[in-house]
């Protein structure tokens, strides 16, 4: 019961990676925040005896109600998890060719939104002492995938960045960085027989991995067994990618 006593915020929490972090964190003692546009939220916060907040993390107010809200309710915030992106209904397109105002969405979600919840939640973190927050990258961030990588390369960056601005009010910020995860928004934007080529040929561990594979990871990094870890960005792959 690591969590026992604290209060998490989990966007994205509404179903695949981000529910499994959610559930995660309740079975281990959290009051848990799920914070997403997807009503379907309301379903695992009932269940794990949370709070739904229905929230775009691209919208400063949207996001600012929600950590007044998780206040309100429970008392304060101690932990962050910023999961929340557009994926599963992601166009593919290039760079050079992509529709603007839908890159301009895009990146408001999947790299702003990770930005606009930790300004919002870290005063609250600062008010018990601190805290800890988790962004989702993606081994995308180190290989060809388009604005989607390009996403991730952000995330990176601005973990390392949040880490230095809120490590002396002893709130750490690391990253995880999924390799191919089997869920429902995978296999809505990669056909079949491309996750079967990517096992196949780069994966160190021959099968995709779960949500639940990325758990021990996430609940590590936000608990005081990770007390001196910060600005690092933790693959979480199968052995996809490997770094010097």
């Amino acid at each position: 019961m690591r969590f026992e006593g604290k209060v998490a915020v989990v966007t994205g929490a509404a179903q695949g990676i981000g529910e499994a972090y959610a559930r995660a964190l309740a079975s281990e003692g959290a009051q848990v925040v799920i914070a997403d546009v997807d009503e379907r939220g309301r379903d695992v916060a009932d269940e794990i005896k949370g709070l739904f907040v229905r929230t775009d993390v691209s919208d400063p107010a949207s996001v600012e109600a929600m950590a007044e809200k998780a206040v309100e309710r429970f008392g304060g915030i101690d932990h962050l998890v910023n999961n929340a992106a557009i994926f599963g209904t992601m166009k593919l397109d290039f760079l050079f060719t992509v529709d603007w105002d839908y890159y301009k969405k895009f990146m408001s979600v999947n790299m702003d939104g990770a930005l606009l919840c930790a300004r919002a939640c870290y005063p609250h973190m600062q008010a018990r002492g601190g805290g800890s927050i988790v962004n989702q990258s993606s081994t995308a961030a180190w290989q060809y995938s388009g604005f989607y990588g390009l996403a991730k390369v952000g995330v990176n960056g601005l973990t390392q960045q949040l880490a230095h601005e809120l490590g002396g009010m002893n709130i750490r910020v690391n990253a995880i960085a999924p390799g191919p995860i089997d869920t429902e928004a995978n296999r809505t934007v990669v056909p079949g027989n491309m996750s079967q080529k990517i096992v196949r040929d780069k994966m160190a561990l021959k099968r995709m991995g779960s949500p639940e594979d990325l758990v021990g990871a996430c609940l590590f990094l936000l608990s005081d067994d990770a007390a001196w870890i910060t600005g690092q960005i933790i693959n979480v792959d199968g052995g996809e990618v490997f770094r010097a």
